[in-house]
């Protein structure tokens, strides 16, 4: 694993402990010696992590949509901003730079890009790992949702199994050196589970 990619808001939250978790997660990416990829945003939790990630002495890599440089203010601090065409642009190449992926607290588009990346990992595009990052329970009920999921047999629980949950960076990151892709395949037969 070189490359870690973080998923997050663009806004800060509600809560200081997002941004706290955000700066966190950046530190832990460098001290750790990975490269962060990220967003390529300065505002909101998406800058807090990038420049965590900095100030610790990381690589730290953007990938912003040109549409979006004047909305979510690019980055000029960056080791490399990429300026892609569309949001499917930015999220292709933000999963071909990274080994695995964190979303941190976010809005529909974090969770857009963490659950493409899942769903792409359960259907054998990539074994990279993926995971929450459950900040004052800011995922608690996703989780519950996810589980009820697996319940009803929508989703396997080796595929549920897939996404991680912690509560801090350094327990997600030790999660992910340990990770092994399940070889189950992704469908569910009648009376499976």
């Amino acid at each position: 694993m070189k490359s870690i990619c973080v998923f997050c808001g663009s806004s800060y939250g509600s809560l200081d402990a997002y941004g706290e978790a955000a700066a966190a997660t950046g530190r832990a990416i460098a001290q750790n010696g990975y490269r962060l990829v990220y967003g390529g945003a300065r505002v909101g939790l998406m800058g807090t992590v990038a420049d965590a990630a900095l100030a610790a002495g990381g690589e730290v890599i953007g990938v912003l949509p040109k549409s979006l440089q004047e909305k979510e203010i690019g980055h000029e601090g960056l080791d490399e901003l990429h300026l892609v065409g569309s949001m499917h642009e930015r999220k292709a190449l933000m999963a071909d730079l990274s080994d695995a992926f964190i979303a941190l607290p976010g809005g529909v588009g974090t969770l857009e890009e963490i659950f493409e990346i899942w769903t792409w990992g359960q259907l054998g595009h990539h074994k990279k790992p993926c995971g929450f990052l459950n900040i004052e329970g800011y995922y608690d009920h996703l989780v519950a949702f996810l589980d009820h999921q697996t319940r009803e047999g929508f989703t396997k629980k080796v595929m549920r199994d897939m996404v991680q949950i912690a509560g801090a960076p350094a327990d997600l990151i030790a999660m992910f050196k340990a990770y092994t892709p399940p070889s189950a395949p992704k469908w569910i037969a009648k009376g499976e589970t």
